[in-house]
């Protein structure tokens, strides 16, 4: 249990890093798009190493399918929602932060409990795809909002992504390899459809280095999964 509640700690902090970052200075959009990029490769990576064959190796191919594609319809409609919402900025930030927060740090609870091992490579890629999405969207809060409020808001979506991790963790005995490659398929179709939909549009806005930022983002996280 302690061990989860590092870890999912650690990988949450970077959202009230980001936020925080955003309040002491401005970021320009090539700064922000690079870090995303490079944390769009460390997702991918995430999905494809810790999330999908492990998923594949606990349960077997169809409950990781069958997680995948409820897992991007349910981020897709949520997500459809929240634009169709978008007067209040501040709720839908925070939930769209849950809707790919708390499936990755509920896997990552899930394997702490079922493997005894920290999925470093899922840790690195949560930790540097939140810094800037955090940073955007405070940045962009603040215009509106004041500093204190911001900080709050972002700690609380921090508070609940880590505890996320502690559930996975407590589920751990008590879910069956199917029950677990339905959940890690659910995070990658949930992370895929961000990826697709938010993450990478908003990336290509640092110009051709993206591209670069996004295969070392890859190759980092991939070594780190597979060392």
């Amino acid at each position: 249990m302690g061990s989860a509640a590092l870890w999912g700690t650690v990988a949450a902090s970077s959202l009230v890093i980001g936020a925080l970052l955003a309040l002491v200075r401005d970021w320009p959009v090539k700064q922000v798009s690079l870090v995303l990029a490079f944390g769009a490769g460390a997702l991918i990576s995430a999905v494809s190493f810790d999330l999908a064959q492990e998923g594949v190796e606990a349960g077997g191919g169809l409950p990781v399918g069958i997680g995948l594609g409820v897992g991007a319809l349910t981020y897709f409609g949520l997500d459809s929602l929240i634009e169709r919402r978008g007067s209040d900025p501040a709720s839908a930030l925070a939930l769209g932060a849950f809707l790919d927060g708390v499936p990755e740090q509920l896997v990552l609870g899930l394997g702490i409990a079922l493997g005894g091992e920290v999925g470093v490579g899922l840790v690195v890629a949560i930790f540097v795809s939140n810094l800037p999405e955090a940073i955007g969207s405070a940045s962009k809060m603040h215009a509106r909002r004041d500093g204190a409020t911001i900080m709050r808001l972002w700690g609380a979506v921090a508070v609940v992504c880590a505890l996320s991790t502690l559930v996975g963790y407590a589920l751990g005995d008590n879910v069956s390899g199917e029950l677990q490659a339905g959940v890690n398929g659910f995070a990658a179709g949930a992370l895929l459809v961000m990826l697709s939909d938010s993450m990478i549009p908003e990336a290509r806005k640092g110009g051709r280095a993206v591209g670069l930022a996004t295969a070392f983002g890859f190759a980092v996280a991939a070594g780190l999964s597979t060392a």
